[in-house]
């Protein structure tokens, strides 16, 4: 079940439509159902109240004016797993003169002439 600040995705007649992320849960009078606050991410941002029961916050599918509702749960993907930086091969770096332990100064100045 979606929770405070998590993400849903909104789907509309079975087309994905917005991402929100869900701000507050507050019970209703009748039970089984609740107040759910909105913040749509989208421009500009807007903030909306759906009284809506438990099971269509669960992700069952719900009609608002005979449209078709649902919302979807966001899960954050796993990062893809670092390959190890031994098998990788570090890209070649520019090669710097060095003189004496220091290293050469290049002046541009005569390089860009205006």
């Amino acid at each position: 079940m979606a929770t405070e600040n998590d993400v849903v995705l909104i789907h509309f007649e079975d087309q994905p439509l917005s991402f929100a992320r869900i701000e507050s849960i507050l019970p209703d009078n009748k039970p089984d159902w609740y107040h759910v606050k909105l913040l749509m991410l989208q421009i500009p941002l807007q903030v909306v109240t759906w009284i809506l029961r438990d099971r269509y916050i669960m992700g069952d599918e719900f009609t608002m004016n005979g449209k078709r509702m649902r919302l979807e749960l966001v899960v954050c993907p796993d990062m893809p797993p670092e390959k190890d930086r031994h098998d990788e091969q570090e890209p070649e770096k520019p090669s710097v003169e060095k003189k004496d332990g220091n290293a050469t100064v290049i002046s541009f100045k005569d390089k860009f002439k205006r």
